[in-house]
This record gives C-alpha cells, sequence and structure tokens, in this order.
C-alpha cells in the first residue's frame, strides 16, 4: 500500500524536474484537484510538470522506491474522477502538459509521434499542416490532452468511421511503474511479434503506466464534406436509416448522431449563438428527434451532397431533412449537437449515463429507459443523445423546470442501477467511452465477468506491485 510521502521525498522529486517544474502552494495546485464535472475534491502535497520522458523515468523510480501513490493528469476533463488525487493529502499528481512536442509527422507513413501532453487539437493541427487528418474529434479537444485520450480510450462523434483511440494507435512509449520504459513506437500496421502489449494501457487510465508518447495513425485530408440534418419519427426510423447509409454510403459515412427534440429545446433555449437549421421545434409539426449526418472523402471530385441527397430521397418518409449547402451551415448543424452538454448544465441538475447497446437495441433501450426515468426519477426528463452509429447514447436525466434538484440527485444509486441493469438485459455496456475512474470502479467490482476482472487484477499486481499508479480508479 502506498505511504504518504515525507519531506526528503518531496524535495527529491522537486528536484528532478527543476524550477517551474513543480507546484504545492494550494492556491497553484486547485485546478489538479478538482475533476472536469466538480464530482470529487481532493488533496496533494505537490504537483510534478515533467519536460522529458527521462523526468518521469526517474519520478517512479523513486515513487516505487518510498511507496508514493502517484496520479497521472492529463488535461484534467475525465467524467469519471479518472485524473483526480483523492482527499487523503498523500498522492503525488504527475502533470503532463509540458511533455508536448510533435516529435515526427511521417506523411507518406501516415502516421505521427506525439508527446502524451499535446492537446488533441494541437495533434490536429500538426495533421492537417501535413496534408492529413487525425480523426478522434471531442467536444473537449482544445484542452483534452493525448495522453488522457489513450489512457481512457476516448470515442467521440467520428467512431463510426475510424473506431475509438484504441484503433488509432501504432505504438506507445510507456514508463512502467519501477522506471522501465516500454519503448514501442515503431508506426507499424503489421507487427505479430507476440502479445499486443501497447493495448494494455490503453483505457487503463493509468493505473498500469505513464503514456509519454503515441504513434498514431493519420488519414487523408477530407477533400469533399456533406452534413444533413433530419428530422425523424422515432428512434426506430434513425436506425433504419443508418442501415440504409451504411449500405448506399459505405465508409463515406462518418457521422450519425442522434438527438430528442427535448435537447434541441433546451439547448435553443440557454446557449447563445445556436439555431435550429429545421426550424423552432416548439411548433406543433417539429420533429420528435433529429440525426446529425455526415459523409466525407478524400476525393474532391465526389459529389457527396447529391449521393447524400439521394439517399435521404430513398429513405422514405422523412420528418424533415436539409443538406448544409456552405461551411457556415454545417458548423450551425454542428453547434446545435455539440452544445447539447452545455444546455443541460444550464438547465440545472442531471444524472448522466455513458451507456451502448447494438445499434439494434437502441430503440428499446430508449423506451424502457424512458419508463425507467418516468417510475424512478419523475423530476426529470430523458434527455438521450449521442453517437448512435456505434451504439453509444449519453442517456441523461435533465432536472424537469420547477421540480427539487435535490429530488432528482437522491433517485441517483435507485435509477443507476436499473438503467444499468436494462443494459446489461441488452447485451451492452455501462461504460462506453468516459471509462471508470473513481465514479463507476464500484460498479466494474461488481457487473464486470469475475474471469475478466481476476484477469485486470493479475495485471495489475503483475505491472504494479506496489499499487503506486492511480490507486482507486477502475480497479478497487
Amino acid at each position: 500500500m502506498p505511504r504518504p510521502p515525507d519531506g526528503a521525498s518531496l524535495a527529491r522529486l522537486r528536484a528532478i524536474v527543476g524550477d517551474g517544474g513543480w507546484l504545492e502552494a494550494p492556491a497553484d495546485t486547485e485546478g489538479y484537484v478538482r475533476d472536469f464535472r466538480g464530482l470529487y475534491h481532493g488533496k496533494t502535497p505537490l504537483v510534478l510538470l515533467p519536460s522529458s520522458a527521462d523526468q518521469v523515468v526517474q519520478i517512479l523510480r523513486l515513487c516505487q522506491h518510498e511507496e508514493i501513490a502517484v496520479v497521472p493528469q492529463g488535461g484534467n476533463t475525465s467524467y469519471c474522477g479518472a485524473a483526480t488525487p483523492d482527499e487523503s493529502g498523500t498522492q503525488i499528481v504527475l502533470a503532463m502538459q509540458r511533455l508536448n512536442r510533435i516529435r515526427a509527422i511521417d506523411a507518406a507513413n501516415d502516421s505521427a509521434i506525439v508527446e502524451a501532453g499535446c492537446t488533441l487539437a494541437e495533434v490536429q493541427a500538426a495533421a492537417a499542416a501535413a496534408g492529413r487528418l487525425f480523426p478522434l474529434s471531442l467536444g473537449s479537444e482544445g484542452s483534452a490532452q493525448i495522453g488522457g485520450n489513450l489512457a481512457t480510450n476516448a470515442g467521440g462523434t467520428a467512431v463510426l468511421r475510424y473506431g475509438m483511440m484504441r484503433d488509432l494507435v501504432l505504438g506507445l512509449e510507456v514508463v512502467l511503474a519501477d522506471g522501465r520504459v516500454l519503448a514501442s513506437l515503431q508506426g507499424l500496421r503489421k507487427d505479430n511479434t507476440g502479445y499486443d502489449v501497447k493495448s494494455l494501457f490503453i483505457g487503463a487510465e493509468g493505473t498500469l503506466g505513464v503514456i509519454t508518447a503515441a504513434c498514431l495513425k493519420l488519414f487523408p485530408a477530407p477533400a469533399a464534406t456533406a452534413t444533413a440534418l433530419v428530422g425523424l419519427s422515432a428512434p426506430e426510423q434513425a436506425v433504419a436509416l443508418l442501415g440504409l447509409l451504411r449500405t448506399g454510403a459505405a465508409d463515406q459515412l462518418t457521422t450519425f448522431e442522434l438527438m430528442p427534440r427535448r435537447a434541441v429545446e433546451i439547448t435553443l433555449a440557454h446557449v447563445p449563438g445556436v439555431a435550429n437549421p429545421l426550424g423552432e421545434p416548439t411548433r406543433g409539426t417539429a420533429a420528435p428527434w433529429y440525426a446529425l449526418i455526415e459523409l466525407t472523402s478524400p476525393n474532391a471530385t465526389v459529389d457527396l451532397v447529391g449521393s447524400l441527397s439521394e439517399q435521404l430521397s430513398n429513405a422514405g418518409a422523412l420528418a424533415d431533412a436539409l443538406l448544409a449547402t456552405s461551411a457556415a451551415q454545417a458548423a450551425a448543424m454542428w453547434k446545435l449537437r455539440e452544445s447539447v452538454p452545455e444546455a443541460q448544465r444550464h438547465q440545472g441538475a442531471s444524472l448522466k449515463h455513458d451507456i451502448s447497446v447494438p445499434v439494434s437495441a437502441l430503440p428499446q433501450l430508449i423506451a424502457e429507459g424512458t419508463a425507467l426515468v418516468r417510475r424512478l426519477a419523475p423530476e426529470g426528463e430523458t434527455i438521450a443523445y449521442g453517437h448512435v452509429g456505434d451504439g453509444n447514447l449519453h442517456f441523461n436525466v435533465s432536472q424537469r423546470p420547477g421540480s427539487d434538484p435535490k429530488a432528482l440527485l437522491a433517485r441517483k444509486d435507485a435509477l443507476e442501477e436499473a438503467m444499468f441493469d436494462l443494459v446489461a438485459r441488452l447485451g451492452g455496456s455501462f461504460s462506453a467511452e468516459h471509462g471508470i475512474g473513481r465514479l463507476r470502479a464500484g460498479q466494474l467490482a461488481r457487473r464486470a465477468d469475475p474471469v475478466e476482472l481476476d484477469v485486470m487484477h493479475a495485471m495489475k499486481r503483475a505491472l504494479d506491485p506496489k499499487g503506486i499508479l492511480n490507486p482507486g480508479k477502475v480497479l478497487l
């Protein structure tokens, strides 16, 4: 078990990173001890800001020897408290923001080697400067760091076409708990030499090692885009339309996002600068559901707008549909979708569930989940939106106007258990893309397959025998 660091150990840690590489005053460390959603507020005696992988090596060697707990932290945008120290005040925060070099871009190999502290936006920009695309796309891309994206196996809006973060990695550089370095940054798409060791660290939330760099896959940059906002009568129609587009547009289909009418209403009410291109949703003829669809291609001569228009024409009786005729109109459609989380914050208290089921089960999930909300959390209303193309819904419950927020929040545990039971019955996951962290560790302990859980614990014991890496996260 980790132990509180003494003054001598803290002094040695400060010396490793040097002047400008550490913070200890509470006013300076405050931003590192609160999680993004405000669920947890911990304490730390020291925030370390290493500027090289070698400094991370020295830090972990010392912490392993002294049995000091280390909490790796990227942009601190986790929804599950994965990067926040606990309340004991004994855990060191290892913040990666100064480890932020783009080491290499190999356009011919469609790969990039970047350090863990690079923000996602910086990696996207570096790829674009080389005429390439790094396709991971998140609302927090300006602050989320690559190391955190890897540690949580981030998803986002382009998973339908490009996969999750795990699918976008060719190699990793990882510092293990004892300071040894796993150096595997080769940009190879075929490497069949034993176990795929790098995959152990993707989605492990810093509990098995500290990722310091990654070799990422790049893709040809899109040269043609078609974006549409479509009104739908029901989730069943969304699933049918998705199937039609998967056949007709094939790998040009990049995005298929679903929003209920109520999500659009609260977004228009609370977020300045947002408009509904299909008209005010409060009118009687407004569609009960909306889909944001995007096709992309690296071939500038492809008529994606015509193709998408034809596909939508073949879809039957849609409630409404609008194809973007300009980049500004497409941006307005995306702003509507991406502003839903902000609108929910303005709406009041909310209960959040990041869940996935087979795409075919989405209508049943929405219907039965909404019934659970009515029965178990009547102070709230269902706001189920998200990445329907890959079966991932953010099945959230927002406070009804005029209701008691404390009463809604008091329903959390009962509703969560019922929702996760429903997800399990439908063959789904209670954590689709946000990870486990501290928030869902208890659920994992209760719901994971026992053999799978035993394997996880065995890996933890093998790679971190003293339990210094991000204790209390993922595995209890």
